[in-house]
């Protein structure tokens, strides 16, 4: 099989790759990646040397560019996103364009081809927040950022395509991913980072946020499943059960790098914060899939990592994320205090 990636440079999508060199050695991958901020090469470093693997850099809003690139594949699974709320919330516009006109760019070249199989790559976000009970796939679309409402716009669309031109397209939404090659502003390299660094980690408003965690290798597994098993037209949610509030993982951060809770500093809540996200992942239980081990296990892999390869984060934490930190936490009410 041929697989073109896009966003493979990204946190997920890195790791996506990789399972696919690793576990399906005839298969070829060919990577697209803007290399925005969040896209990092370094991500992909261990795969060069594969024959099987190809790198482009450029935009999937590129449409001379996707006509290369999407014909000779069987397979398009699509990452590429602006992925960070907290960005979304100063500034749309890049959001929207990759989100919604980049995921018309390849549908309207895939429509031309219309034996390659389509997967849009989403998130847990779309369904808004949930005070109880939890999403299933035919719950509705309920986002309150741009970043969410940016995603459900793609969504919809790739949907569209399917009704419309009957198109091979899936959709998986997925709940918080963690693991290694996460970019730093995220809260769990972010607070890992900064206590290897000496510095306290910023918990948003009461540290009672509600998310549901998933390593991102799990998600990357369950992706490569709804690939090669998935009905064509369905979506399926990818949820690991690991519901708790972000004031539970933060001190279990803290405890697995031996640091005390006056590391925590609870900073003023951004706006619109999502209180709780809960998915019925039941679909992919029926595909044979489930997440194959402990949070806290999982947890302290993670931890070992961003350990073990400070050179990968260190410069990501450099020049432009310091004002962007200095922005985003510590001039919020509480860092000082």
């Amino acid at each position: 099989m041929n697989v073109l990636v896009t966003g493979g440079a990204g946190f997920i999508g890195s790791n996506f790759v990789r399972l696919l060199l690793h576990q399906r050695p005839d298969w070829r991958v060919t990577v697209l990646d803007k290399l925005t901020y969040a896209g990092n090469p370094a991500n992909l470093d261990d795969l060069k040397t594969s024959s099987r693997f190809t790198f482009y850099k450029g935009d999937i809003c590129d449409g001379s560019l996707m006509e290369k690139l999407i014909p000779p594949q069987d397979a398009v699974v699509n990452f590429a996103a602006e992925t960070h709320v907290d960005r979304s919330l100063t500034g749309a516009d890049d959001f929207l364009r990759t989100a919604v006109l980049g995921t018309n760019t390849m549908l309207e070249i895939i429509q031309r081809h219309p034996a390659i199989r389509y997967i849009q790559i989403s998130t847990d976000e779309v369904y808004g927040s949930l005070e109880e009970g939890s999403a299933t796939e035919a719950s509705p679309l309920v986002p309150r950022n741009p970043y969410s409402a940016s995603k459900a716009g793609g969504d919809l669309l790739a949907l569209s395509y399917k009704e419309s031109f009957g198109l091979d397209v899936l959709i998986t939404r997925s709940s918080n991913n963690f693991g290694p090659y996460q970019y730093p502003e995220k809260v769990m390299p972010l607070f890992i980072t900064n206590l290897l660094e000496g510095k306290p980690v910023p918990l948003y408003g009461d540290g009672l946020n509600i998310r549901d965690w998933l390593f991102v290798e799990d998600n990357c597994h369950a992706i490569l499943t709804v690939l090669e098993h998935g009905a064509s037209g369905h979506i399926y949610n990818i949820g690991a059960g690991n519901e708790m509030p972000n004031i539970t993982v933060t001190k279990m951060i803290l405890e697995a790098l031996n640091q005390p809770e006056s590391m925590i500093r609870m900073v003023e809540d951004r706006p619109g914060h999502d209180r709780r996200y809960s998915l019925v992942s039941d679909k992919m239980r029926l595909l044979g899939w489930k997440p194959e081990a402990a949070f806290r296990d999982q947890l302290e892999a993670t931890v070992a990592w961003y350990r073990e390869n400070p050179v990968w984060w260190e410069s990501l934490k450099s020049g432009a994320f310091k004002e962007y930190y200095r922005k985003m936490y510590e001039e919020r009410k509480g860092y000082y205090e």
